[in-house]
């Protein structure tokens, strides 16, 4: 049988009036065919553009247009784009892009995106249905994690009470040698809760990836991709964790989310 292409939403706009507005197609990532789109979610652009669903052999492209002569990446472009494959990401698979992908035209994201990488989005489509991303994200309590360096280290302690009360030029040295302790302390903490976090959840995830940290005073920073329907058994794990951490590290579970740390659409 021969392939199928249908493009559902917004109608496609003539050749002529995208060359003379000078629209691309800016594609967020790829689902099933069949994906419905939330009506209240709108695609990024000034002013939003219609997101459609441009549908191929079984998969289809979430897109919508943008006028090329408009630089990308303010900030609500990024919330847009990550919006709306959240949106999706709820009701079912998503593969998605990155950040800034367009094509010329409808056509073209049919002819170089579905045609030729039909079978690889196909297969990766597959592997994540029923699934989802969740960030755990936590921040350490920066006195109670202080308290307890200085507990564990006699040399913090001593420098602490070395520069206690004095100015911090007479003090620059011990100043800068007590943060190389508390950084290099805060590092080890920061791996070994990971690594307790990560085993602890065991059982509620297939699989985990670890995230830089975007604070000094981050603890844990993962990614999980789990089983949607098993969301209220992680969440009930993460409460667990967070009153075993209470007053020392501030908890929260983000998602559920498109897998971006597990799959990235490359087209």
């Amino acid at each position: 049988m021969g392939r199928s292409t249908k493009v559902s939403g917004a109608s496609v706009p003539k050749q002529a009036t995208r060359q003379s507005q000078n629209l691309g197609c800016y594609v967020y990532g790829i689902v099933p065919s069949g994906t419905k789109v939330p009506a209240d979610v709108q695609g990024l652009g000034d002013p939003a553009g219609k997101v459609k669903v441009i549908e191929h052999d079984g998969i289809a492209a979430l897109v919508s247009d943008v006028n090329v002569d408009q630089p990308l990446g303010r900030p609500g472009d990024f919330l847009a784009h990550e919006g709306l494959l959240d949106a999706v990401a709820a009701k079912g698979p998503v593969l998605p892009f990155r950040f800034g992908g367009v094509l010329a035209s409808d056509d073209a994201v049919v002819e170089e995106l579905l045609t030729p990488y039909h079978d690889d989005f196909a297969s990766a489509l597959d592997q994540i249905k029923g699934h989802s991303e969740f960030v755990v994200k936590g921040r350490y309590d920066e006195r109670a994690v202080l308290a307890e360096i200085l507990a564990e280290s006699p040399e913090a302690q001593a420098l602490r009470e070395a520069i206690k009360g004095k100015p911090e030029d007479a003090t620059r040295n011990e100043r800068i040698r007590l943060g190389e302790i508390i950084t290099a302390s805060v590092e080890a903490k920061r791996a070994m809760d990971t690594q307790m976090l990560i085993d602890g959840l065991s059982g509620h995830y297939m699989q985990a990836s670890l995230r830089d940290p975007t604070h000094e005073w981050d603890a844990v920073h993962v990614a999980l991709l789990a089983k949607s329907d098993g969301q209220k058994n992680l969440e009930k794990a993460m409460k667990e964790f967070g009153e075993r951490w209470a007053g020392r590290v501030d908890m929260r579970l983000l998602g559920p989310m498109a897998p971006y740390d597990f799959v990235i659409a490359q087209g």
